[in-house]
């Protein structure tokens, strides 16, 4: 008879595992770099770390693994989430993964620096795949040690829990913890290395499945375990298509296709900023995955991108995400094929992906300005000068939006409206002042958009309260996570807290912490963490 544990602890959680169960398994058991052929994952075990001490974690995360905070603040949970022991149950494994980097096909990826533990089957019947990011090399860390810094794993560990919160999809965190160990990095890749303090991200997901691993299969000609792979992903998490055929595999492309322009439009709705978009990076669910280079857009720039690896093209710039998202949806309709074998059924699934953005966009841009409806006769024209005088004036998004719902428009040919609405510009603009021409641009676009609300009658309150429901107040501003990671650093921890107590509740106005809604500071500009990041931040 199997032991009974009270509910809220480690030891009550119920491991599932399909995927290792289900999926071929790696035959060689070690972690040296090398390719792994035939497999969806490889055995591995996390390295120990008996010097890991907690930082955070997620009250939110926890409650939906059934996880009390007691038990999250034990020592057990430092043991278990830092690798230094696993639970009964749990089937450690890194992932093996294909995908196209830049643009250009990388060949075998895999999880180099993510070992996961398992998959737990909540009291709701969610299932939850946990994931060690920073906890020891697997056979895909190539010229890796598969460990990760303390700066990267703050910014992964604030941004996964942030974008949940302003109801953008996302994988989860459950906690975040140094290491006790320093690990060598070079941020730029310049030849200037330094030791920074280890840490360990638990990230949580239904599953972490990207377009790449279905891409490496296909491209080894493994038509067998591409086909596994498939049936494995449909019957666990797109179960109401059915049971897996020719006809069910193009629906669930069609599906992914409209997840995937559901996500880049909520990216698109925050500022949100990715910087490095390759198909290992993009979730078969929908779900922003793989914190890395990714940045908050302050002044509006469509071609901003916070990865410095790609300053010269800008291929993941901000304003580029929905076509870069387009081409890789190509990518993966190219792997799965051999499923499908009709290449026009294809093209028509890639035509829903533009179809269902264009919609998606022009809805979340009728509601961030608070109307009732798009109307296509004037709302296509009113939305692109808005976008374009937005650049041009160097206007901070995230306030622009939420500001803008706070004037009251209901005498919108009031002469005192307008000033207010002048005066809120030069609020938000990084410019030091806007020019006649550009100040003129700005005035006619608002007495339009007065115009255009007049058209959706009702109480001033109702279109604030459909504005704020979208605009953020709070968001992960780049220095923010800076200023964070910094004092965590040096051992304070405060700062982190109280931002991730902050990012909780994004749409409303939280007394005292209007620090966290300022625009970027002068000394942010062209700070190493807060303008620039690469691979390895």
């Amino acid at each position: 008879m199997s032991a009974v544990h009270p509910l809220g602890t480690l030891d009550a959680l119920q491991f599932d595992n399909s995927f290792v169960n289900t999926l071929p398994a790696d035959q060689i058991i070690d972690t040296n770099s090398r390719p792994v052929d035939k497999a969806c994952f490889s055995p591995v075990e996390p390295l120990p770390f008996p010097g890991a001490k907690l930082v955070a974690y997620s009250r939110e995360m926890a409650q939906e693994l059934g996880l009390s905070p007691l038990e999250c603040e034990s020592e057990r949970f430092v043991k278990i989430f830092s690798g230094t022991e696993l639970l009964p149950g749990m089937q450690s494994y890194a992932s093996c993964y294909g995908g196209h980097q830049f643009g250009n096909w990388a060949g075998q990826l895999g999880d180099g620096r993510a070992i996961n533990l398992g998959e737990v089957v909540s009291k709701k019947g969610q299932r939850w795949a946990l994931q060690l990011k920073g906890s020891g090399p697997t056979p895909y860390s190539r010229n890796a040690d598969g460990f990760a810094v303390l700066r990267s794993s703050v910014r992964e560990f604030l941004c996964s829990e942030a974008m949940y919160h302003l109801r953008v999809p996302t994988t989860r965190a459950l906690s975040l913890l140094t290491t006790g160990a320093e690990v060598e990095r070079d941020m730029f890749y310049n030849g200037n290395p330094q030791m920074e303090p280890g840490a360990i991200v638990c990230r949580v997901a239904p599953t972490f499945i990207r377009f790449g691993n279905f891409e490496l299969f296909t491209s080894r000609n493994q038509t067998d375990i591409l086909r596994q792979l498939a049936d494995y992903t449909i019957r666990y998490f797109f179960p109401h298509l059915g049971k897996p055929d020719k006809e069910v595999y193009l629906q669930w492309f069609n599906e992914v296709c409209r997840l995937t322009a559901r996500l880049i439009t909520e990216w698109m709705r925050v500022g949100f900023v990715h910087g490095v978009m390759n198909t290992d990076n993009m979730s078969i669910i929908g779900q922003t995955i793989d914190y890395g280079p990714y940045g908050w857009l302050e002044d509006y720039d469509p071609y901003w991108t916070p990865n410095t690896t790609d300053a010269q093209g800008r291929r993941y710039a901000f304003g580029k995400q929905p076509e870069i998202a387009h081409w890789n949806l190509s990518r993966l309709a190219n792997a799965i094929y051999p499923l499908i074998e009709d290449v026009p059924a294809l093209e028509q699934a890639l035509a829903l992906y533009e179809e269902s953005y264009q919609i998606a966009w022009r809805d979340m841009m009728t509601s961030k300005l608070g109307l009732l409806a798009f109307d296509h006769d004037i709302d296509e024209l009113l939305f692109q000068d808005l976008m374009r005088n937005l650049k041009n004036g160097s206007i901070d998004m995230t306030l622009f939006f939420r500001n803008l719902g706070n004037l009251d428009i209901s005498t919108s040919n009031n002469q005192q409206s307008l000033d207010q609405f002048m005066h809120m510009l030069s609020d938000v603009s990084y410019l030091e002042k806007m020019d006649s021409q550009l100040e003129q641009s700005f005035r006619d676009w608002f007495l339009r958009y007065c115009e255009r609300s007049k058209q959706d009658p009702r109480p001033a309150d109702g279109r604030r309260k459909q504005m704020h429901a979208v605009n953020p107040l709070y968001v992960l501003r780049n220095y923010l996570a800076q200023e964070a990671i910094e004092a965590a650093e040096q051992g304070d921890n405060k700062l982190l807290h109280e931002l991730h107590e902050v990012l909780k509740d994004p749409y409303t106005e939280q007394q005292g912490k209007e620090r966290f809604t300022r625009k970027r500071p002068d000394w942010a500009l062209n700070k190493a963490g807060c303008s620039m990041l690469s691979c390895s931040s």
